[in-house]
């Protein structure tokens, strides 16, 4: 049976990942910070382990915890939207949550990398695949606000790159993925999509991508993204 480990996955598009792969009979690993707060997830019947992606210490004994596990895909799902409205506009953003956010966004997907690359290259055909955001392309940005979240998925965006160089040569295929605007508690209710339909075609990106999408930045759609 494949397995697949995923962060993040106690609400939203992590929740809706793992409900799909487990109906599909596919061995789920989840994680999310707090397990016991997290009853949808539990009652999926996954694995699921307690991890703060930000928390090298957390996901260095997690890594230890599942040594010489097989992970044919790995999803990198965990993130964050800290500052919303007036907070996120020019002249009143704090540094801090800034600071958090790209640690979340940014660096953790890197580090969940390094942590479970072993795992990974134990699978016939491993994806190591990021759900970032169209709000992170560049060529895209046309309008102000959201600076905090759009820089931390242009900045996800460059570790996935920057991943694919370095882990292509070891057969494992890195994407970056744009969800869409999907009708979760950070997408809000007048969003386009459904999670369903949002993770039904990020699976479908993952089921079929090959070594020619090494780096590469698509929608759920499977339109490319321009980074």
């Amino acid at each position: 049976m494949p397995t697949v480990f995923i962060t993040g996955a106690s609400r939203g598009l992590g929740l809706e990942f793992v409900r799909q792969y487990r109906a599909d009979g596919w061995d789920v690993i989840a994680t999310c910070r707090d397990p016991s707060a997290a009853p949808d997830l539990t009652a999926t019947g996954a694995e699921v382990h307690a991890l703060d992606v930000a928390d090298d210490a957390a996901l260095s004994a997690l890594g230890r915890a599942l040594a010489g596990r097989t992970f044919d895909v790995l999803i990198n799902n965990a993130g964050i939207y800290p500052l919303k409205g007036p907070q996120g506009s020019f002249g009143d953003i704090p540094v801090d949550p800034w600071m958090e956010c790209l640690r979340t966004n940014v660096v953790a997907p890197w580090k969940v990398a390094e942590t479970f690359v072993a795992n990974l290259e134990k699978a016939e055909r491993p994806v190591l695949a990021t759900v970032s955001s169209k709000m992170g392309s560049i060529a895209d940005a046309s309008s102000p606000g959201s600076v905090v979240y759009r820089s931390s998925k242009a900045g996800v965006n460059m570790v996935i790159k920057g991943l694919s160089i370095e882990l292509g040569p070891r057969g494992i295929i890195c994407l970056s993925m744009h969800p869409g605007w999907v009708q979760t508690d950070m997408g809000g209710p007048h969003a386009l999509i459904t999670p369903q339909e949002s993770i039904t075609g990020m699976r479908r990106l993952i089921a079929n991508a090959s070594p020619a999408d090494n780096g590469c930045f698509y929608a759920y759609d499977g339109q490319e993204v321009p980074w």
